[in-house]
């Protein structure tokens, strides 16, 4: 039976059968990765032309009694042209060429082919993948980001190499072992820093207040993830961020509401899913299942609306009618979109914001024999409403586009970013779903990238200076008094 999961940007690995549905990186894995094959391929081509052109020479002198047969027929003389073609670069190309390059270039051809979402996976992929979804990765626990050119730290992880050795948030990473990152991505300074657990890395770090920058040099060890963060904005008011759904999601979720408990009772809550690209759709389900009791969470469909799965909300005892307010942005993707969907549709959440990614498929991941895989879109998932956020999004009950951080560089940030029905042979929304253009109500105030002006103000600690920057945090809480007051 396949366990199915939602596609964003995290992976499970914990699946007992070979067939797992898994979460796609939008924004990396899609775009940016190569991927090497290994030669298992190489005896499976030579295997396939050899038992193709037998085949063809049936099928030439054969008639076809229906479509099917001649789609057959058809695939295998597409088989004999791609050896044919195979064939010709080998001998005749300008340069010697890399069998394993050309055949994962074909493969990745083939399924990107299909829509944005599906592709070929390495073994490192899938490695990496096992990392992130199940909690934890070997590193030395800082979170990064790139501010002003520089790789600069957010935070570090409590109690990790990092915090032990005294690294601060803001601090600037000038270099990972003595190369400098100035012109390094995100994704690859994070990969210098990560490594096999007890060997070091040493980092040049930088503070305003040195006159020179100083090397820290750090042991790697098994450092925890964690997708949810929570505060106390106000006395009874609640604030929760989830930046993805992996395999303790659910469970951190409850132990917050469980200390915002302890603290005061609860009336209000802020759900922030902003820049939440998604994850595993199992945990994303049972999220919205901790504020429902009844009805359907999400539904997903295969191809010609078969296979449709219904994922119903559990009743629960304990009955909490305190508003929520769900906090979604254009980073807001997959995993995201079904938990305010479906908060949305049963009334049970305002959503406030601007309109989400739209992305509404859902990926199976098929493993190979070499540790590498597949990524493929096998459904379409709906909200209770019976509507697809495919290429739509999550609109907003309530449109408040964020403000411009003080110290932004608006210049560079000007370009928005791409939604779902932006990418390139994406799939088309087949509901009901409204098809005008979600950020109609939305574009004369969003003049610079929402989601990395997200990332700023998301980085600020201290809650008085956050709630001064984050205007959508601040109506969120308004949001929430209001309907406290209405409650009375």
């Amino acid at each position: 039976m396949l366990k199915g999961y939602n596609s964003s940007l995290l992976f499970p690995f914990h699946l007992n059968t070979a067939v797992r549905s898994l979460p796609v990186d939008i924004s990396t894995s899609l775009f940016k990765r190569l991927f090497r094959l290994t030669s298992l391929w190489l005896p499976y081509l030579a295997l396939c032309t050899v038992l193709v052109l037998p085949v063809l020479a049936v099928a030439d002198t054969a008639k076809p009694g229906n479509s099917e047969e001649k789609e057959q027929q058809d695939t295998y003389r597409e088989l004999e042209t791609f050896a044919n073609v195979l064939t010709l670069v080998q001998q005749y190309y300008v340069d010697q060429v890399n069998m394993r390059d050309m055949m994962h270039g074909a493969i990745n051809g083939m399924l990107s082919s299909l829509d944005p979402h599906s592709a070929y996976m390495s073994p490192e992929d899938f490695q990496e993948l096992e990392e992130e979804t199940t909690g934890s990765f070997t590193g030395v626990g800082i979170e990064v980001t790139i501010r002003e050119g520089i790789l600069t730290t957010v935070a570090p992880i409590e109690d990790t190499p990092a915090d032990r050795l005294g690294i601060k948030p803001g601090d600037q990473i000038l270099r990972i072992d003595g190369l400098l990152t100035k012109n390094m991505t995100l994704i690859e300074a994070m990969k210098k820093m990560r490594g096999p657990k007890g060997s070091t890395v040493t980092l040049s770090i930088n503070r305003p207040q040195w006159r020179n920058s100083r090397d820290f040099t750090l042991v790697r060890e098994d450092i925890p993830l964690f997708s949810v963060k929570y505060m106390e904005i106000e006395p009874g008011y609640g604030y929760i961020r989830i930046s993805n759904f992996q395999d303790s999601t659910t469970g951190d979720v409850q132990s917050a509401l469980e200390s915002l408990r302890a603290r005061h009772p609860i009336k209000g809550l802020a759900l922030d899913l902003r820049n939440n690209p998604g994850g595993l759709l199992d945990q994303a389900i049972k999220v919205a299942d901790i504020f429902l009791d009844h009805g359907v969470i999400v539904s997903t469909r295969g191809r010609n609306n078969q296979e449709q799965i219904l994922y119903d909300a559990h009743p629960d005892t304990r009955v909490e009618n305190y508003p929520i307010v769900v906090l979604i942005n254009g980073g807001s993707a997959s995993g995201s979109e079904i938990v305010a969907g479906a908060l949305q549709d049963h009334k049970r959440a305002q959503v406030l914001g601007t309109t989400s990614f739209g992305k509404g498929s859902v990926q199976t991941i098929i493993p190979l024999p070499d540790g590498a895989g597949i990524r493929l879109t096998t459904a379409k998932y709906y909200t209770p409403s019976g509507d697809s956020i495919q290429a739509t999004g999550i609109h907003p009950d309530i449109v408040v586009p964020l403000e411009t951080p003080p110290g932004m560089d608006t210049d560079s940030s000007t370009q928005l970013l791409l939604r779902e029905r932006d990418l390139p042979g994406h799939l088309t929304n087949d509901s009901n779903a409204m098809s005008h253009s979600p950020e109609a109500n939305e574009s004369s105030s969003a003049t610079f990238n929402q989601e990395d002006a997200f990332q700023q103000v998301n980085s600020i600690m201290d809650l008085v200076k956050r709630l001064e920057q984050d205007n959508q945090l601040r109506r969120a809480l308004e949001a929430l008094k209001k309907a406290q007051s209405a409650k009375r």
